[in-house]
């Protein structure tokens, strides 16, 4: 079923209604829907009929920060709210589950999702009952008893171990009270769990939400067929953590632009001096070999000009801004420099869609923490000029959020590992498993 243009205008309706990491309404920069998510049967496409007075079973990511039963951030909770919505105004009986944490041997008081059936109350201004367990009598009685359009959060799925490991007669027992199943947990599409994907072996239809559709539309969308010019920006602190992503990218983009730590593999590389910089040695001669593809292929490989180096990695450090070439023995890089921040706005000025993933410099220092808020300014300018900019995962989110304009960026992905994942071009086993769905005749 295809991700058709009533799909795409609900997704903008519902996110900015309930999300603060809410997308501009810049439809005619969107990327393309690709055959992976063609393939998916989405919610939005079942009717009141498919849906009323079923029991859907709906995989969100409520993994959210907690200080003690206090949650510091409720955007992942905000993120699950559209998809609930929905069902529960087409009449069907909800039954939404969750990790939280990671607790060792069973069940945690701190690794309740307590506070998340509270939050989700007050979102969706009705009660959300937390049943005492995932699985088990307690629960079939909970779904027996269900009225139409009621909500119940299940109990955190990884108190059983069985949850990871993906087994069998878990994910049966998981799915036997449901009808349906609804994926909308981007953040855990890359893992092969029962509740993402074990439960689909018994549930059909298994569907994708509309978290986990927006997610995959800008993601894969983007990279396979974003508008062009097409620019990434790879920051991080290993280059090792970010080769894979950094070549997919290096084949689909005009532009790239490297940033953070891994700035110093590379420059190293190029036989510079780096003083004590973080170097990954073993890594020296891949950055080697992605500079000869950028130029053997016509792409433009940007690292930064001029770098701000310091003594030692604190925030009160001593710092100076040196050239690319001219880093002291002794000296570290943390971020980067003005004329290379102009020089990165300036490739970025004329780009349609710009992919970002990882900072460039420590921005939880404010004394290394310019290049990256730069970075901000120049997507949250080309945004408001029709481009669509992207944050896939990780720390540049966090640095989004941090310079308080994440409501500038076309997408935030609230994926992490599975954002890193899809841009590396690899399947993720909880959206492979929504592709054999099949609506009942």
């Amino acid at each position: 079923m295809k991700f058709t243009a009533a799909v795409t205008a609900l997704l903008l309706a519902s996110t900015q209604a309930f999300s603060p990491v809410a997308f501009a309404p810049r439809t005619a920069s969107l990327a393309r829907v690709q055959t992976e998510l063609e393939a998916k049967l989405n919610v939005a496409d079942l009717s009141e009929s498919d849906l009323k007075g079923k029991k859907v079973l709906v995989r969100c990511d409520l993994n959210v920060p907690l200080d003690g039963s206090t949650i510091t951030d409720d955007t992942r909770i905000r993120a699950s709210m559209p998809t609930i919505e929905l069902l529960v105004s087409k009449g069907a009986q909800v039954f939404a589950c969750s990790h939280l944490g990671r607790p060792k041997d069973g069940p945690e008081d701190k690794f309740s999702l307590a506070p998340c059936a509270a939050r989700m109350s007050e979102l969706l201004g009705k009660e959300v009952k937390l049943a005492p367990d995932c699985i088990g009598d307690a629960v079939a009685a909970m779904a027996e008893g269900a009225s139409n359009g009621d909500v119940v959060l299940l109990e955190n799925t990884r108190f059983y171990k069985e949850e990871t490991k993906n087994d069998a007669e878990f994910g049966k027992k998981f799915a036997a009270p449901y009808d349906m199943f609804v994926n909308d947990a981007f953040g855990t599409a890359h893992r092969a769990h029962a509740s993402t994907e074990g439960v689909t072996k018994h549930l059909n239809p298994s569907v994708a939400g509309l978290l986990l559709a927006k997610e995959l539309e800008y993601l894969d969308g983007a990279v396979n067929n974003g508008e062009r010019p097409m620019a990434a920006i790879v920051g991080g602190s290993k280059v090792s953590s970010k080769i894979t992503v950094l070549e997919t990218l290096l084949d689909k983009c005009d532009t790239v632009v490297i940033g953070g730590g891994m700035v110093f593999t590379f420059l190293k590389a190029k036989g510079l001096n780096v003083g004590s910089s973080l170097v990954e040695d073993d890594f020296v001669e891949t950055a080697k070999k992605v500079m000869a593809k950028a130029e053997a292929s016509g792409k433009t490989l940007i690292l930064p000009s001029d770098i701000v180096v310091a003594d030692a990695f604190a925030a009160d450090a001593n710092t100076q801004v040196v050239k690319q070439d001219a880093i002291p023995d002794g000296w570290m890089g943390l971020d980067n420099g003005p004329e290379a921040t102009k020089e990165i706005a300036d490739a970025l000025s004329s780009c349609k869609t710009v992919i970002w993933n990882g900072p460039m410099g420590v921005f939880e220092m404010d004394a290394f923490a310019k290049g990256t808020f730069a970075i901000v300014d120049a997507l949250e300018e080309i945004t408001s000029r029709g481009a669509c900019t992207i944050i896939g995962g990780g720390d540049s989110v966090a640095a989004v959020e941090k310079s308080g304009k994440a409501d500038k960026m076309s997408h935030i992905s609230t994926g992490g590992g599975a954002s890193l994942e899809l841009l590396e071009g690899k399947v993720l086993p909880g959206v492979d498993a929504l592709a054999e769905a099949k609506v009942p005749a």
